[in-house]
Parts: C-alpha cells; sequence; structure tokens
C-alpha cells in the first residue's frame, strides 16, 4: 500500500504548522451527524483575519480500537 501524494504534501504542511506554532484544536461539529469533534488544524493569516485549514479530528475513545495497521509487505512485493 502507497500512501498518495496528496496525503504526503497535507502531512507536510501540518509539519510545517507545527514547527512555526500555527495549530489549534478546535471544537466543531461533524457535519452529517452534528457530533462534538476535537478539530486539528494548521492557522494561518490573511490580512487580519486568522484562516483554519482542518487535518483531521482526535480518535474517541481508544484509538488502536480504531486502527488496524497495514499489513505486513513481503520483500519481492515491494513497489519501486
Amino acid at each position: 500500500m502507497s500512501i498518495p501524494d496528496h496525503a504526503r504534501a497535507n502531512f507536510q504542511t501540518l509539519l510545517r504548522a507545527a514547527a512555526d506554532g500555527n495549530l489549534a484544536l478546535m471544537e466543531c461539529a461533524d457535519a452529517a451527524t452534528g457530533e462534538t469533534r476535537y478539530v486539528i488544524c494548521a492557522v494561518g493569516r490573511d490580512s487580519t483575519d486568522f484562516l483554519f485549514a482542518p487535518f483531521g479530528h482526535l480518535a474517541d475513545g481508544n484509538p488502536y480500537d480504531a486502527y488496524v495497521p497495514p499489513a505486513p509487505t513481503l520483500p519481492d512485493e515491494q513497489a519501486s
């Protein structure tokens, strides 16, 4: 499984925002369910306005229960 370029680019943006101290944690409502979400955002400026770019929300409960790691890749299956 390969990570797509857009995900890599977003991750690099998130790292730059973190290094610059330009991250925020915002309480938002899920657009589909209305549930409360705690969203990680990069913060930018447009003149005197602040801009918040959402990157994702924190997992509810135990994140180890929410995700399954990728299956190991065998040496002869690796992409070049």
